[in-house]
């Protein structure tokens, strides 16, 4: 899986709204110059944004964008999930419940995706814009198995 820049200038562009807004809008031109992206591309992000509700947008000589809600109101798995589309890792677990793969009952390699799926989604779902503008993402808890070339090295 693959976050593409649309995914991660999302974020860069809600987390710049985010610090900039205070009482008033925040023009896309002034996020491009900061963050240095094109302003086409960011006014494409925003009318997704926009359109769910997440960016509110106001028109004339002050206009520009605001947060709708407050920042640890969206979760980094919502954002990313509005911007891309589903993430999962692999087409099979592709975010259509009315598709699913012909192979699922027989596929020895599905439960390493759904795995992977899982821990992704657990972990983004707990980080929030507001952690984000902190500085405070949290790592990743995962144990790791070792592999076999591991346990053999040891003996």
């Amino acid at each position: 899986m693959r976050i593409s820049t649309k995914g991660r200038y999302a974020l860069r562009m809600l987390t710049d709204i985010a610090l900039n807004q205070g009482d008033s809008s925040v023009a896309l031109k002034d996020v491009a110059e900061r963050q240095d992206i094109s302003k086409k591309y960011l006014e494409q992000i925003a009318v997704l944004l926009g359109q769910a509700g997440v960016l509110r947008g106001s028109r004339g000589h002050q206009g520009g964008y605001r947060l709708a809600g407050e920042p640890e109101e969206y979760s980094i798995q919502y954002l990313l999930n509005l911007v891309e589309g589903c993430i999962a890792p692999v087409a099979c677990l592709d975010c259509e419940p009315d598709d699913p793969c012909p192979y699922r009952d027989s596929c020895l390699t599905l439960p390493l995706w759904v795995g992977l799926d899982k821990v992704v989604n657990d972990y983004l779902s707990h980080i929030t814009l507001r952690d984000l503008l902190s500085g405070n993402v949290p790592e990743a808890e995962i144990s790791w198995k070792k592999a076999p070339s591991d346990v053999q090295n040891q003996e």
